[in-house]
């Protein structure tokens, strides 16, 4: 269905029309939702069965994952646009604060009407999905994590130690996004030929870069995430935003990861590390880099699909 002009107002009309396009020809729902604290929610749905909530990462919104959609199999997929990504307003002014993305979660699953989901979450949408389900386990059926920054092993990616490092980051807000400086991002993520393979993609990047909104929420997220002069520290990420071992043991839901061969945030070696912390994780190990579903989508549709029949969702809160 098509999206109503003044629900987008915060975001240029370039943006809403491309993702009305999009969303058109992928044959998905689309619908605006009010969280408790007035913010609207941009929602794309397709399928039925147990609800699958896809949380982004930084810096694409829910788009992102449109190669991946038409292939899941046996789940009612529910893909979010992030506060300030996508079409969803901008967050507070005081977001990005001690637990503010787990009640952010908290607020998407009341507007939504899900007591509890299946929550799959890629890169910042992992890390947030991950916070939520360690302060409110009796709302996470399962949690599958595709590349979430901040855990033990991994790195900060370049592109994003880069932005949190004085000067060249002003060199880069500065910049306008274009398909060759997505291409340019693409690259050190591992994604660099995956990626020229969707040309909407393509132009979905420029077009979210190139959108003020969406512009300030990302670049909130890499403050709260990466560290100053990252390009000097060991990990690139700020303490606070790390995930302690002893953390991942606390997690206590059915586990999945899925990870990229060529991810930079880190290797297999780093992924087995991850999934030995989380009482009874599994792990698929998949061709691609930081978003393997570009290169693979089969693949990684096939491992969510059937994770998503083995979690027992009768032990879910009613």
């Amino acid at each position: 269905m098509g999206i109503e002009p003044q629900d987008t107002s915060a975001h240029p009309s370039a943006v809403q029309r491309l993702h009305e396009r999009l969303l058109i020809e992928a044959n998905l729902s689309s619908s605006m939702v009010r969280t408790s604290d007035g913010a609207r929610v941009h929602v794309a749905e397709q399928g039925s069965g147990p609800p699958v909530v896809f949380v982004h990462g930084s810096g694409s919104p829910g788009s992102f994952w449109l190669p991946l959609l038409p292939h899941l199999e046996g789940m009612r997929a529910v893909v979010v646009d992030r506060p300030g990504f996508g079409l969803s307003d901008p967050p507070p002014a005081t977001a990005m604060g001690e637990g503010w993305e787990a009640r952010w979660l908290d607020m998407l699953l009341d507007a939504l009407a899900l007591p509890a989901a299946i929550l799959v979450g890629h890169s910042m949408g992992g890390l947030w999905s991950l916070r939520f389900t360690l302060k409110r386990p009796e709302r996470v059926v399962g949690l599958a994590l595709i590349a979430a920054p901040g855990l033990p092993g991994t790195r900060a990616m370049l592109p994003f130690r880069l932005m949190g490092t004085p000067g060249v980051r002003s060199l880069i807000e500065r910049q306008r996004e274009t398909p060759r400086t997505v291409a340019q991002f693409a690259k050190p993520v591992s994604e660099g030929d995956s990626l020229r393979a969707y040309p909407e993609l393509v132009e979905l990047m420029v077009a979210v870069g190139n959108d003020p909104i969406a512009a300030r929420s990302l670049r909130a997220e890499i403050r709260a995430l990466v560290a100053p002069w990252a390009l000097a520290t060991r990990t690139g990420f700020r303490r606070r935003a790390r995930v302690r071992e002893e953390d991942l043991h606390e997690v206590a839901v059915p586990t999945l990861l899925v990870w990229g061969e060529h991810d930079p945030l880190g290797g297999s070696d780093v992924a087995r590390t991850i999934q030995s912390c989380i009482p009874g994780a599994e792990l698929a190990l998949v061709p691609g880099g930081h978003a393997p579903w570009l290169g693979s989508p089969h693949r990684v549709a096939s491992v969510l699909s059937e994770w998503v029949k083995r979690v027992r969702w009768a032990d879910a809160p009613s």
